[in-house]
């Protein structure tokens, strides 16, 4: 999701999907599907429960730091007069500032490598997330004093053009791109064989689910990453963390997976009790999609605009973290990011009971949480694009 997850794909509560304009060419691009993250500094806030995102980030630093040393030369640097680093999926913090400082701190360190020390090089930061996020949380959350960069908020869905051609030298998305532009539309259609009666996302369900999640996937990576190719330039890198699955098996085993498995109990057995409206947990269902490493690397090669530098699994940033969790905790993971777009379509007065429902559940199946050998494996993918 920081997902950074950060970052889901946002919109308040009863606020409709509008359509988007590519900034200078006038094209008009799909509505996106778009739900707050929780904002403020709140017990539900995002930035108080993105703990999770925060671990995968901090693995992916090292990697980054590495990224950027081998790739930028003293030429390179001595002919720029400005650095510009986009966040895209940012939420509302913390886990965007780590990232931001880490690159900053990596390409600086090269500046001294290189013998450029002396040169004055300006650092801008463009925090982007959709037009609902809180962004009067994060630029609240920047800090005062000796911030190294000026900032920049810039609203808008990552599934079109944000920035003019050529002007971003690295791009970061953590925890985001697996969030879909759209649920798509035939799981809600009883007429279809991919109808997902009773489940809220692909995670086992029919294959017919799970292919058109996937045709989802591909449809919105292409999109991404023919944006991301005009605005980045020639040299420049992206990395993307996000969860991935090396198969069926394996994602039911994850915590992901267990954490939403009780959100959805928790939707059933409301309906089972009249607590719910039946037909509206059985056409409720998550834009989100967890990919096989080898559907990401198929759409970039597809794309031609990038190449892999980099696709590593970063498992180990999640060991241990599952026995910390208490079920209030869990909760808590799944109601910071979601609740924007449980309350829209479930009510806002639904909340409370649907997440009273869901620590009782998650009580009661503590064992069936706590065997999590580790979250849903994170994959780091550091591309380059191409001259």
């Amino acid at each position: 999701m920081e997902s950074d997850g950060k970052n889901g794909y946002h919109m308040k509560g009863g606020e409709e999907a509008s359509t988007e304009v590519y900034p200078g060419n006038g094209a008009k691009v799909k509505p996106v599907e778009s739900y707050p993250m929780n904002g403020g500094e709140g017990p539900t806030s995002y930035s108080h429960n993105s703990h999770y995102q925060g671990e995968g980030v901090n693995v992916s630093k090292q990697l980054i730091s590495e990224a950027i040393v081998n790739s930028i030369s003293l030429k390179e640097l001595s002919s720029m007069e400005s650095y510009h680093i986009a966040d895209l999926g940012c939420s509302v913090g913390p886990n965007t500032f780590s990232v931001v400082l880490n690159i900053i701190g990596a390409v600086e360190y090269m500046m001294l490598s290189l013998g450029a020390s002396s040169k004055v090089l300006d650092f801008q930061v463009s925090f982007n997330d959709h037009v609902s996020n809180d962004f009067n949380t994060l630029f609240a959350s920047l800090p005062s004093k000796g911030r190294r960069y000026f900032a920049a908020g810039v609203p808008g869905s990552f599934h079109g053009r944000l920035f003019p051609k050529g002007s971003l030298h690295f791009v970061h998305s953590s925890y985001a791109v697996h969030w879909l532009s759209q649920v798509p539309n035939e799981v809600n259609d009883e007429s279809s064989p991919a109808w997902n009666k009773g489940k809220i996302f692909s995670i086992n369900a029919k294959q017919e689910v799970e292919d058109a999640y996937s045709d989802q996937f591909a449809k919105d990576m292409e999109v991404f990453l023919q944006a991301r190719a005009e605005e980045v330039v020639a040299g420049g890198l992206m990395a993307l963390t996000l969860p991935y699955t090396k198969g069926r098996l394996d994602v039911e085993q994850a915590l992901f997976y267990k954490l939403f498995r009780i959100l959805e109990l928790a939707l059933n057995d409301m309906a089972d009790k009249g607590r719910l409206d039946e037909v509206k947990v059985n056409s409720f269902n998550l834009p989100i999609y967890i990919p096989y490493a080898q559907e990401i690397q198929k759409q970039v090669e597809r794309s031609g605009f990038f190449t892999i530098e980099k696709m590593q699994p970063l498992t180990s940033a999640t060991q241990g973290f599952s026995s910390r969790l208490d079920a209030r905790q869990c909760s808590m993971i799944v109601r910071a990011p979601m609740e924007g777009i449980i309350s829209q379509h479930f009510g806002s007065e639904a909340i409370k009971e649907i997440f009273e429902r869901y620590v009782e559940i998650a009580e009661e199946n503590s064992e069936f949480v706590g065997q999590s050998a580790a979250l849903t494996e994170d994959l780091f993918v550091l591309l380059k694009r191409k001259a």
